[in-house]
């Protein structure tokens, strides 16, 4: 007999839990609509770490992080979302099953008449309902992506735009991110003049509020090349591309303009992009770069041929096209930082084989990571030091995340001792930022700061396989000898 037990208790173990299977598809519904770990226990009445156990045999199951951590709450991942209307008509036909019983006679109770029994005149709602049980006929999200399946790629500018507005922005349980394909769309409709601007405000907004994905940032990404090779020639290369687009709330001196002129040294080209001139850091970027020799360029053909011949040049965002000059101004309307703060720092308008950003908040590292894969770059830096631009904190223990020749990586470098503080001087920042590349004053962080940030982009432009250490050491080197190698100052 206890052989027969055991042999019943294997098979039985062998066999799929379906019903713990079933509740892991609720609660990753209940995920989904919630976007937070904690109101999906509550909605589910399960402690908080019981979700988060449920989350994890989730990422197993279907070998995806299904989501990531940011400030505004859980953000699916492409493979997640793709699951989002699956996922919610299974919870949905579940409760409906579940409620079909409800308005049945009971049997039990047909026989206990006693002739003053009637129907309900009004039937009381309960307290508490799902979205989907909120009122009777509302749309299930079938009828929905029926709907809106129905505005076809050859429907109007403003009609298509309106569909990908409603797809991204209709609520829980009723909308979705948009596809790389629908993004490039919904942007090159912007691009080309023909969305309503009250449209433009309503996608970027709600996006910015929901957080996008990196399918839709490579959508925008790839409508912004579209729009930008179609009116302008770009011939040749550059070997890096180097977005700097300041906040005007940055004081400190742009250092990373010294380091960008280190690897230029070296013998590679590299590119620099960013705003045009605007509030407190108004024309920063283009006095730093006139000062320094820099060829300050116009458009793309400008760029391409300065990068060639002087191995270093800067596009204001302007020089790429006016429309992304004015869709960043945007900023000033809304006060928010809108998608496309963050599409620029993958913009690489040249194509360059290697890309260097600075992106401060680890869940945006992950986004900008994703992003470029999906664009099939090869090789991306990521430092976590300063928003915006790139430029290495020698003084504390750094992150370098990114790609190499396509396929992930990350690497630690330790921080180091940090000097004693230079005295003050009678200089401007500009003439001290000038002063410190001239060698008329000495600042033992600052061109640690230099030498560092051009160390990392030196290991870059060679495939990740230079160490730090070595890269560090050819970059001082460099920096000994830029008084000699440099012409203008």
């Amino acid at each position: 007999m206890a052989t027969k037990k055991r042999n019943e208790d294997e098979a039985s173990a062998a066999k799929p839990d379906k019903l713990g299977q079933l509740k892991l598809l609720i609660a990753f519904d209940a995920l989904l609509r919630e976007g937070s770990v904690s109101r999906a226990a509550a909605g589910m009445g399960l402690p908080t770490s019981s979700m988060s156990r449920i989350l994890q045999q989730l990422r197993e199951k279907y070998d995806d992080q299904l989501f990531l951590r940011t400030g505004q709450g859980l953000l699916p991942t492409p493979f997640a979302e793709e699951m989002r209307l699956r996922i919610r008509s299974l919870a949905a036909e579940a409760e409906n099953l579940i409620d079909y019983s409800k308005d049945r006679p009971d049997p039990a109770n047909l026989a206990k008449t006693t002739g003053w029994e009637r129907p309900l005149l009004m039937k009381a709602p309960p307290l508490a309902v799902r979205p989907s049980l909120l009122l009777e006929g509302q749309p299930t999200p079938e009828h929905i992506a029926t709907r809106l399946a129905n505005i076809g790629h050859n429907a109007g500018p403003q009609q298509r735009l309106a569909k990908y507005i409603a797809t991204s922005s209709m609520g829980i349980g009723n909308s979705r991110p948009l596809s790389q394909t629908e993004a490039m769309d919904a942007l090159s409709i912007i691009l080309d003049g023909d969305a309503d601007p009250i449209q433009i405000g309503a996608l970027l907004a709600t996006m910015h509020y929901r957080g996008g994905t990196a399918a839709e940032l490579a959508g925008f990404i790839e409508a912004m090349w579209e729009h930008m090779n179609r009116g302008q020639n770009t011939p040749g290369s550059v070997d890096l591309d180097w977005p700097v687009y300041i906040s005007p709330k940055h004081r400190d001196a742009p250092w990373f303009l010294h380091a960008a002129r280190l690897v230029a040294m070296a013998g590679y080209s590299v590119l620099l992009h960013g705003h045009m001139g605007q509030g407190d850091n108004s024309g920063k970027l283009e006095i730093a770069a006139e000062t320094s020799g820099i060829p300050i360029c116009q458009s793309l053909a400008q760029a391409a041929e300065a990068t060639a011949s002087h191995g270093l040049a800067y596009l204001p965002i302007g020089g790429i096209s006016p429309q992304f000059q004015s869709l960043l101004g945007l900023h000033g309307l809304l006060e928010m930082r809108l998608p496309l703060n963050t599409v620029v720092h993958l913009l690489n308008p040249l194509r360059a084989r290697n890309v260097i950003i600075g992106v401060a908040r680890p869940s945006y590292q992950e986004l900008h990571r994703d992003t470029a894969k999906l664009l099939k770059m090869d090789n991306l830096a990521v430092l976590g030091n300063t928003r915006d631009f790139a430029q290495f904190t020698p003084f504390r223990s750094t992150r370098i995340f990114g790609l190499s020749r396509g396929e992930d990586i990350e690497a630690f470098i330790p921080g180091r001792d940090m000097p004693p503080a230079e005295m003050p001087t009678m200089f401007t920042t500009f003439e001290y930022w000038r002063a410190v590349w001239t060698g008329a004053a000495r600042d033992e962080r600052a061109e640690a700061t230099i030498i560092s940030t051009a160390a990392v982009a030196l290991m870059l432009v060679n495939d990740m396989t230079m160490s730090f250490d070595d890269a560090f050491a050819r970059s001082l080197n460099l920096w000994q000898e830029r008084s000699r190698s440099v012409a203008h100052v």
